[in-house]
């Protein structure tokens, strides 16, 4: 499954130029795992893997690119009985209704979750998504991305500034390697 979904990526993820990135960085590499997540086999195989790296019974990331993994990991922990409900965290509070930052099945404060993030490049996406769980009353010790670019090792000092755990199913050097 790791090879098909390195291969999924490579071909359809991975672009090599000139790109600002999110974090306003620029880069040679480009990684938008978007194609990939949101097809059928590509979801599939992502989600299979991140289940694995996940010991929580819920899971939440920053919406857009948390939020096919957290419906796949939810939805595929189900078929293995394990029963992993997600959560997607706003960039910022719904204008109206109950003006929520966060959707879904609302744990008990104090509940264990696990943060998902398609790529990492400085951490920030998935740092925010953190900060607002916590906010929340919930507990994040851990993040898990499907790609960790590895940019000066700026993520895993993040990362541990934030109290967060980092582990990525490839690197950029993976993604990267012909």
């Amino acid at each position: 499954m790791k090879e098909e979904l390195l291969e999924l990526l490579k071909k359809y993820a991975y672009k090599k130029g000139e790109f600002k990135l999110s974090s306003g960085k620029t880069s040679e590499h480009y990684v938008n795992c978007k194609p990939v997540t949101l097809s059928g086999r590509g979801l599939t195989l992502s989600s299979l893997l991140l289940l694995k790296e996940i010991e929580t019974s819920y899971v939440g990331g920053l919406t857009l690119g948390a939020d096919p993994l957290v419906s796949g990991v939810a939805l595929v922990s189900a078929l293995d009985s394990r029963m992993i409900n997600g959560l997607i965290v706003r960039k910022e509070a719904k204008g109206h209704g109950t003006k929520a930052y966060i959707e879904g099945l609302q744990p008990p404060q104090g509940t264990k979750i696990t943060v998902l993030e398609d790529v990492i490049t400085t951490g920030g996406s998935a740092i925010k998504a953190a900060t607002r769980l916590r906010d929340a009353g919930f507990v994040v010790e851990r993040v898990v991305a499907i790609v960790d670019r590895q940019e000066d090792k700026e993520a895993d000092e993040f990362m541990e500034s934030a109290n967060l755990e980092l582990r990525s199913l490839f690197t950029l050097d993976e993604i990267c390697q012909e």
